[in-house]
């Protein structure tokens, strides 16, 4: 999936956590501009959120 904006991509994060599967977000340049550090804050909650650099 891709962010292409802040609040979709805030959504889509939420959204990938509820599913099942793995997911894939990319263009995720809008969420890092409005959010710092947001996939550590959620593995600080249990969450299980991998960032690979390409």
């Amino acid at each position: 999936m891709e962010a292409t904006d802040l609040r979709a991509g805030a959504a889509l994060i939420l959204a990938a956590l509820a599913g099942e599967d793995g997911t894939v977000l990319s263009n995720i340049e809008h969420i890092d501009r409005g959010y710092e550090r947001i996939e550590k804050r959620y593995n600080s909650l249990g969450a299980r959120i991998i960032r690979v650099n390409s």
